[in-house]
């Protein structure tokens, strides 16, 4: 057989396209697998994700001299601190090698023998021969085949999405108090009168904190209404430019013939100019002062109807006339409204202030009862 026939029954697309297919087959088991731990590892019967708790002591001074011992705990998803098997086939390396020998030697060989005897005259004659024949064939032929395929699976770790996932779980787990006990500044018992104005001190730091936490947050609202207001009165603002703007560009683009039309539209113009000055100052002293604003109208007391006229705001008409800023402009609505929530917002800052003001010297006044030890 012909060297270029020994490869004629090989299936070279069943070779090659097998072991890729069982790797394939191989990654989708894998990742079935996966996602199979994820969902029975990671989210109970209701979807919501397992989580194992972890508890630990935490030890804090306190101004009057205690200490708290507090026990603390917090919850981590169970995700995060178990090891997630994640195979995937990274690599598959097929390796086909043949090889086919073929060799024959042919060997032949003849040799004859005779002989014979006799006179020839006075001389006496021999001759010897010999004749053999030999021959030899030698064929041999040698095939050989070798197929390997190596597979190189990975442990990736946690998925990338998994992981965000968890970063924002993790962004937002608070350790949360299970409870506290006071000792004295040398971690000892309390008893008696120091018990008690310890535990009176300690009462009145977590009212101090609670309110100190409506009051940022009052702070951190009224801030943001600031910010509107502000972005609101440019707004406004940059539409009368805009208007008059063009009222002005359209006077210009007027070609009156004579002194007496140039004159009109010079005094049109100035018109326009100065209700415009108006309006902008009121608007830009507005903006300076809205904070200062906010404060007295939520000193009031009372509810305000509309913007308020506190503000001094000025519109300008199509004419040029400068009017009270009122009901139907472009944002006075939203205006409105800002500067309502903005009122409240002060008024709870200045309630907070207040009670802020009225713990801390009921606080300061238990820290000086009898019963206070020294370190």
């Amino acid at each position: 057989m012909a060297i270029a026939e020994q490869f004629a029954g090989l299936q070279m697309d069943q070779l090659i396209g097998a072991p890729l297919r069982a790797a394939v087959d191989a990654s989708l088991q894998l990742a079935d697998s996966t996602a199979d731990f994820i969902r029975r590892a990671g989210f109970d019967g209701m979807g919501k994700v397992r989580t194992v708790s972890f508890g630990y002591q935490r030890y804090s001074a306190n101004e009057d001299g205690t200490s708290n011992r507090e026990e603390m705990e917090v919850a981590v998803p169970l995700l995060a601190v178990t090891p997630i098997p994640n195979l995937q086939v990274d690599e598959v390396n097929l390796l086909f090698d043949i090889e086919v020998k073929q060799s024959e030697r042919i060997e032949s060989s003849i040799e004859l023998n005779a002989g014979a005897s006799g006179k020839l005259g006075a001389f006496k004659v021999g001759i010897t021969g010999s004749v053999s024949a030999h021959q030899t064939h030698t064929r041999s032929t040698d095939n050989s085949a070798k197929y390997h395929v190596d597979i190189r699976a990975v442990n990736h770790g946690m998925p990338e999405g998994l992981a965000r996932v968890l970063d924002m779980i993790a962004a937002n787990m608070t350790p949360v108090m299970t409870g506290s006990v006071l000792k004295d500044g040398n971690g000892q018992e309390l008893s008696g009168q120091e018990k008690e104005r310890a535990e009176r001190c300690k009462r009145l730091r977590a009212e101090i904190a609670g309110k100190e936490q409506q009051f940022h947050a009052a702070e951190e609202g009224l801030s943001i209404r600031m910010a509107q207001l502000k972005k609101l009165a440019e707004t406004q603002l940059n539409v009368y430019k805009e208007s008059i703007g063009r009222i002005q560009g359209e006077i210009s683009a007027v070609s009156d013939a004579g002194e007496a039309g140039t004159e009109a539209r010079a005094e049109q113009m100035a018109v326009y100019t100065k209700g415009m000055d108006a309006v902008r100052r009121s608007w830009e002293e507005f903006i300076g002062q809205m904070e200062e604003l906010i404060r007295v109208l939520a000193a009031g007391r009372e509810e305000t109807e509309g913007v308020a006229g506190l503000f001094a705001l000025k519109a300008i008409d199509q004419w040029g006339n400068v009017t009270v800023y009122g009901k139907g402009e472009a944002c006075y609505d939203d205006i409105e409204a800002a500067q309502k929530k903005a009122v409240e917002n002060r008024r709870v800052m200045d309630r907070m202030e207040d009670e802020l003001l009225e713990k801390r010297e009921e606080y300061s006044k238990a820290m000086q009862l009898p019963g206070r030890w020294e370190e």
